[in-house]
């Protein structure tokens, strides 16, 4: 799988043991971003709407789209899968031929929307020891896609620690060695955020810009930089304090 590999020649997470999210935390990951995509923290399995984005129809509660090959990983039992599969290779915007997706979906998205599929598994691999940091990994994977396109979340991994050239210290009491270099984990999370903030308010890829969709949802980064100023770093006590779609506090648990 390349995002493995990727990792592995960036040397973002070199020596870390294993971490991965507990069910508690993986629960909290959910329900962050399933605020950000649906407003609240309901596992909304039956979603699904035409955006314009430029990624096709949307659908389930981790935004699997027809434009890209996520959706037709989840739901090759649609029966007009050479349609969905014409438009995942092609990555296209086009609703033709899909005019009862929607209607399809509902019907069938408890048993076939697997959350872990594609979307969760790179995200438990040596990443961090912080839940925040692997929660917000998981969220921009979901947005930005896992891989290193343009807008991926590799990609965004790769441009963050590109600027980390030193020792840097913090008082997370966590360290990723980047480049060779210790860094405190948090700081190293800040400049992430900084760098997927620039990434929605001008995606590099134009499939990104559609109605200037990215751009209206730079609150899923405030949210978490809410998270990190009040150190909200472990999820340890099973809830977590964010911000809503509107800048609201709310307390999230598992």
């Amino acid at each position: 799988m390349k995002v493995l590999s990727s990792l592995i020649g960036l040397s973002i997470v070199a020596n870390l043991a294993a971490a991965t999210l507990s069910a508690c935390s993986k629960s909290i990951a959910i329900k962050i971003t399933s605020i950000y995509e649906n407003g609240d923290t309901n596992t909304h399995h039956d979603y699904c709407e035409y955006l314009g984005d430029g990624r096709g129809i949307t659908a389930g509660i981790a935004g699997f789209c027809t434009g890209t090959g996520d959706a037709w990983e989840v739901i090759q039992a649609y029966h007009n899968k050479t349609a969905l599969k014409q438009y995942a290779k092609s990555e296209s915007d086009s609703k033709v031929g899909l005019g009862n997706y929607c209607k399809v979906w509902r019907n069938w998205a408890n048993p076939i929307n697997f959350f872990d599929r594609p979307r969760m598994k790179p995200e438990t691999r040596s990443w961090s020891q912080l839940c925040i940091t692997q929660g917000q990994l998981f969220d921009a994977s979901i947005q930005h896609g896992p891989y290193d396109d343009k807008d991926g979340m590799l990609t965004l991994i790769k441009e963050t620690s590109a600027k980390f050239k030193a020792n840097t210290s913090g008082l997370s009491n966590s360290t990723l060695i980047i480049n060779g270099h210790k860094v405190d984990e948090i700081v190293w999370l800040k400049k992430f955020l900084e760098v997927r903030t620039s990434h929605l308010k001008n995606p590099r890829d134009s499939a990104n810009r559609g109605g200037n969709y990215w751009a209206q949802t730079v609150y899923r980064v405030k949210s978490y930089k809410y998270a990190v100023d009040k150190k909200e770093y472990t999820w340890s006590k099973g809830s977590v304090k964010f911000l809503d779609n509107d800048g609201n506090a709310t307390t999230v648990t598992c």
